[in-house]
């Protein structure tokens, strides 16, 4: 399919990408929060349009890292990427900074994490000839994302900026229906999904020369 291959295609994030079912938060899903379906949810809806650009549906795995967030300086990557490594991925979306702790608010924490960073997309890229696509926070931060920013340029991957989706109140779950949870109402709604997976795409789509 156009200039890459894209047999196979690897979402990895956190709870934007997928979230289990959660009955104390009143989330019943097991798909990106906060999309009110699992065919509204961003990497739902990038299989659709692989699909519609191939004439043939991929393999998908979709898998959450959000552990890699809370503890990237001591995450193991041998042991939590073992299943996606073996997936062996021709595309890998990766969607992660909204839950790096602890905050990058020095210089050894910036610097452990630009490293992390870097271990990571070195490890996704072992699978072979995989091309990367690293997506900004939902919820910016200059500090994490110019990091992930740095590390997706030097891995030789590419970089979609989606800042600006943060300001548009229309693209929060909170404006399309009433959430008592205040954490799932902030996630990106149906409108925030489809704007992040557009984005994506438009980066995909380039690449491969669509």
């Amino acid at each position: 399919m156009g200039k890459i291959k894209a047999n196979r295609i690897l979402c990895l994030g956190n709870s934007i990408t997928r979230h289990p079912p959660k009955a104390d938060f009143g989330w019943m899903g097991n798909w990106g929060m906060a999309a009110s379906a699992a065919d509204k949810d961003y990497a739902h809806l990038l299989v659709e349009r692989f699909t519609a650009a191939a004439g043939v549906a991929p393999e998908v795995m979709i898998e959450t890292i959000v552990d890699f967030e809370r503890g990237f300086a001591t995450f193991d990557l041998d042991a939590g990427l073992k299943k996606v490594v073996a997936f062996k991925p021709d595309v890998v979306v990766l969607a992660i900074g909204e839950n790096v702790v602890p905050p990058l608010t020095t210089d050894a924490a910036k610097t452990a994490f630009k490293t992390a960073m870097d271990r990571l997309l070195a490890k996704l890229k072992q699978s072979g000839n995989v091309n990367i696509f690293v997506r900004s926070s939902f919820w910016p931060n200059a500090t994490t994302d110019g990091i992930m920013r740095e590390a997706c340029r030097e891995a030789g991957g590419t970089f979609v900026d989606i800042e600006r989706l943060s300001q548009d109140e229309s693209n929060y779950a909170r404006s399309e229906r009433n959430i008592d949870h205040k954490g799932v109402a902030e996630h990106p709604g149906d409108k925030g999904m489809q704007a992040i997976a557009e984005a994506i795409w438009a980066a995909i789509a380039a690449k491969m020369g669509l």
